[in-house]
């Protein structure tokens, strides 16, 4: 079982995301990735955030967590963070910082969360400030992801 961490920046209205191929079809995502054996959780999305957007940040409140299936026997525990910016620069990604490369972060207003792929889940969920957050939300799909 593997687990990854996912944190979702807002600021005015907009949302940070990266500029990556997913593997699902969409090229944004929420910025995150995989927590390394023996790191702790908050760790890692602040390890995450800041080598894929340049972003220093502090982990927020669980917003969700999901099981991802993705059908070769693997089990992905998914954690969802709300997180704040506390510094850095947007943009200033680590070199190499993830094995697909990242071709640019920004802040992405929310309604145009559709047009890039997400779902209107996703885009009802944030505009709703995250009801149910803490919960166990089942299939990643269930928050539009």
């Amino acid at each position: 079982m593997k687990v990854r961490v996912t944190g979702v920046v807002i600021e005015d209205g907009r949302i940070l995301l990266l500029d990556q191929d997913t593997g699902d079809g969409r090229s944004w995502s929420l910025p995150g990735g995989k927590v390394e054996p023996g790191e702790p959780i908050g760790d890692a999305l602040v390890r995450e955030l800041r080598e894929e957007t340049g972003l220093d940040v502090r982990p927020g409140r669980l917003l969700y967590v999901c099981d991802h299936l993705p059908g070769d026997g693997a089990h992905v525990i998914h954690l969802t963070f709300e997180a704040a910016r506390i510094g850095g620069d947007v943009g200033a990604v680590a070199e190499g910082a993830d094995t697909t490369p990242i071709r640019g972060v920004r802040f992405v207003p929310l309604t145009g969360l559709t047009a890039l792929g997400f779902s209107p889940r996703f885009v009802q969920l944030a505009r709703d400030g995250w009801p149910g957050a803490g919960s166990y939300m089942g299939a990643k799909a269930n928050i539009g992801l």
